[in-house]
């Protein structure tokens, strides 16, 4: 079983800006840790029959590959042509109520309000010291209605999280909070997703444009259809109800569409420079030291109102204490835990969180964290891989240039 002390894997001197609220050291469902008993998504047989190997993750047994397809094949097919993935094990939400916006915003510090209907942003659920409890995404479908998809591996966190601020008496009557248990939710991504998602619907997606969503039929199934993903390329997150979740996957699934597993999901998303919780984020790291300061509205940055507020502006005002950037590494691949030091070997500047060999770049590429000063893009810095220094140097990100579809 493999146990990520996320709490303890960074040095005194970098950790020592927001102290972790919880125990020292806890076991982040993100990578491919044994949890039991293991949860399934409807598609589970569906995998099964396709040939996956399925491997625990986030408390879910879900799909890495499927058959002699390969990551590195799985992860080139998405990106010239199209994958379905399974992310039924993530968590929805529907927050409802004419207090529901105001709640929001005090756990995030999102700008709720002035979001356009069916429409979406990324945000974070923050605790009192300014940490990320969780990353989310939110769609605004009226002043009164929200949906909300956190992640899996935090859903015990998340949940006592969103109960123990809804029991806040200021909140009685004024929110109505459902978890959307059972639901299936399948992500279509690459440059062709909208040319086979078509063939399906009779709604035009050509005004569907990158970060709106709508209602719509897909194979004579109403659905809730998002236009986005976690590859950065152009494509769908569908939301399904239970009874037709196998019926659409088996739709969507069709040549030239390739099913594509935790293997492709993972590189893809390092490619595209998003973070993963547990690995580039966690409840020791601000929005702002994870390069998620877009996330903060322009209204709310001279609010308290919202949790942590006192930490987020501070690191907006003055500068955060460490950045996480993008790094090329020569040489080898630096994977989580490695460490970053200053060119010449002697300083130590942070730790890699997240690294691969890209399938499209055809180079090493990580993301980390660095003492602020060092986050310049191209900084020579040193990474210790297997015991020895290697050459890197700071990158902007995303590595591979996002292709969302704006119309």
């Amino acid at each position: 079983m493999v146990v990520r002390c996320v709490h303890q894997r960074l040095v005194p001197t970098l950790r020592r800006r927001i102290p972790s609220t919880s125990s020292p050291c806890r076991t982040y469902a993100t990578g491919f840790e044994s949890e039991n008993p293991l949860r399934k998504t409807g598609l589970f047989d569906f995998h099964v029959s396709n040939g996956a190997k399925m491997v625990p993750f986030g408390g879910w047994s879900m799909p890495l590959s499927y058959g002699s397809v390969g990551q590195v094949a799985s992860h080139s097919h998405v990106r010239t042509h199209a994958g379905l993935f399974d992310v039924g094990h993530m968590v929805q939400h529907k927050f409802r109520g004419p207090r529901a916006a105001a709640f929001l915003e005090k756990l995030t510090p999102s700008s709720l309000a002035a979001l356009p209907y069916f429409s979406s942003t990324l945000s974070v659920l923050l605790l009192p010291n300014g940490g990320i409890l969780d990353d989310m995404i939110i769609t605004k479908h009226a002043d009164d209605a929200f949906y909300v998809v956190t992640n899996a591996g935090r859903r015990a966190e998340d949940n006592a999280w969103f109960r123990r601020q809804l029991d806040d008496g200021e909140w009685k009557d004024g929110v109505e909070w459902t978890v959307m248990d059972g639901w299936g939710l399948l992500a279509l991504q690459g440059p062709e997703a909208a040319q086979i998602l078509q063939q399906h619907t009779s709604e035009d997606l050509s005004k569907l444009v990158f970060g709106r969503s709508t209602y719509m039929k897909v194979s004579g199934v109403n659905v809730h259809v998002a236009r986005g993903g976690y590859t950065g390329e152009d494509g769908f997150e569908i939301s399904i109800p239970p009874e037709h979740t196998v019926q659409l996957a088996e739709v969507l699934s069709k040549p030239p569409v390739q099913l594509a597993g935790l293997g492709a999901r993972d590189s893809l998303r390092i490619e595209a420079g998003m973070c993963l919780y547990g690995s580039d984020i966690d409840e020791s790291t601000s929005p702002v030291e994870a390069g998620l300061s877009w996330v903060i509205g322009k209204d709310r940055r001279e609010s308290t109102n919202f949790i942590g507020a006192e930490t987020v502006l501070a690191h907006l005002r003055h500068g955060p204490p460490r950045r996480r950037v993008g790094l090329t590494v020569e040489g080898a691949p630096a994977r989580h835990g490695a460490k970053i030091f200053a060119q010449d070997g002697r300083d130590y500047l942070g730790d890699i969180t997240s690294g691969i060999p890209s399938p499209t770049l055809g180079k090493n590429i990580a993301m980390g964290y660095v003492t602020s000063g060092h986050h310049k893009k191209g900084t020579s810095v040193a990474v210790e891989v297997r015991g020895k220094l290697r050459d890197a140097m700071v990158v902007p990100m995303p590595f591979v240039k996002a292709r969302y579809f704006r119309g």
